[in-house]
């Protein structure tokens, strides 16, 4: 598995000969590429509808759309998408099969509007952990699986859903502060789904969310996971 960062919460996913694109957003300083600069994707996720995180979406329209029903259903309408996984998108729980990756969304603690001259409801915001094989009860030492965890707060699903039942190989964990979790509770966030490695993400695109990622090195450390912290120059690849 290939995990590539473009900057905030974009991140390119290559499992096998599929690759995912999630929440494509290169107005941000961590990149130094253009939509029509990147590969296409076979599929598109979407956390949740914050112009930070669909921006560039429609430019990637062609791929299959993978979103709650809601934010798909906008997606549809407003940004040229005409597959969605499903025929209408997937909810909180579910795992799909996109090509030779699963696909399992689960829960985040964030907001989900749409400004659009009015504010509508994009359903729930999510996050996403992409593995090589279908989640099971039984833990299977072959599988690789990376956690997405979209815009979020620290949530005690991470500790008690996510980590045990999923368990992610990888997490990308907002750090930036303000608008996410800060260092702190994403640091909490790694060792509570008790990941090997992690990628702070969602830092340093706005003045509210710039960090020291030192901070989170550090509070990583404090709270006594083994995790390896990651931190990716934009548009720098992570192998797994």
């Amino acid at each position: 598995m290939d995990i590539t960062w473009h900057g905030h919460s974009t991140f390119a996913v290559e499992v096998g000969d599929t690759r995912l694109l999630i929440d494509p957003f290169f107005d941000n300083p961590k990149t130094a590429l253009e939509p029509s600069d990147v590969d296409q994707p076979d599929f598109v996720l979407l956390t949740h509808g914050h112009a930070d995180h669909i921006a560039h979406a429609g430019e990637f329209s062609d791929a299959t759309l993978v979103a709650v029903p809601e934010l798909a259903a906008y997606a549809e309408e407003e940004l040229g998408f005409e597959n969605a996984v499903g025929g209408m998108g997937m909810n909180m729980g579910g795992t799909v099969e996109c090509g030779d990756a699963f696909v399992t969304m689960v829960r985040a603690d964030h907001t989900n509007g749409i400004m659009t001259g009015f504010e509508q409801s994009a359903g729930p915001p999510a996050g996403f952990v992409v593995s090589t094989t279908k989640p099971t009860q039984e833990t299977d030492p072959e599988s690789e699986a990376f956690y997405h965890a979209g815009d979020t707060a620290l949530m005690s699903e991470m500790r008690d859903v996510i980590g045990p039942f999923l368990e992610p190989d990888v997490a990308a964990v907002p750090a930036g502060d303000h608008f996410t979790m800060g260092p702190t509770q994403a640091a909490i966030a790694v060792d509570w789904v008790d990941a090997d490695y992690a990628i702070p993400m969602h830092y340093d695109t706005f003045p509210p969310v710039e960090i020291d990622t030192d901070d989170f090195v550090r509070e990583v450390k404090a709270t006594g996971s083994d995790a390896e912290v990651v931190v990716l120059d934009g548009d720098e690849t992570f192998t797994l």
